[in-house]
């Protein structure tokens, strides 16, 4: 008996349950994935970094292809990274805004300076503590109003 290959929607299917290793995030709620290809056996994922020098990427390549692998009439998977369009949070999905928030993290809208949101009372008496945080990608910050200390992404260069 012949399995049927996998198809985009299964490819999907998988993808949306990866997470970024260090946030509780999917790739696709971060907007991460590009495109998705499906040749008979073979199949193809186009990732967009967060960060050009993100650590997590190949620990998320390794994931993605070792997921799609293991659906039935796979036999080869590339997950390539491109660069043809930046990563911006306008491609994060609302429920990773939300899930990102409810983790701690806040997200800028265009500069590091700019008031940023405590994730936790939602004041923006907060200041920033250190522009670089346990990543590349994160800042630290600290809100005087509830007094607790935050992280939040760094916006892209302008």
């Amino acid at each position: 008996m012949r399995t049927a290959p996998a198809t985009q929607e299964d490819v999907w299917r998988v993808l949306e349950a990866v997470e970024d290793p260090e946030l509780p995030v999917t790739v696709t709620d971060l907007g991460m994935v590009q495109d998705v290809s499906v040749e008979g056996g073979r199949v193809r994922v186009r990732l967009v970094p967060t960060y050009s020098a993100c650590p997590a990427i190949d620990v998320m390549r390794g994931e993605i292809r070792r997921r799609v692998l293991a659906l039935p009439g796979v036999a080869e998977v590339s997950v390539d990274l491109t660069f043809d369009e930046p990563w911006t949070m306008a491609r994060l999905s609302e429920r990773g805004r939300a899930k990102l928030a409810a983790y701690g993290l806040s997200l800028p809208q265009r500069r590091l300076a700019e008031p940023a949101p405590c994730p936790y009372c939602g004041s923006t008496d907060t200041v920033l503590e250190n522009p670089f945080g346990p990543t590349l990608c994160r800042a630290l910050y600290y809100c005087r109003k509830c007094r607790n200390p935050f992280e939040r992404f760094r916006p892209p260069a302008q």
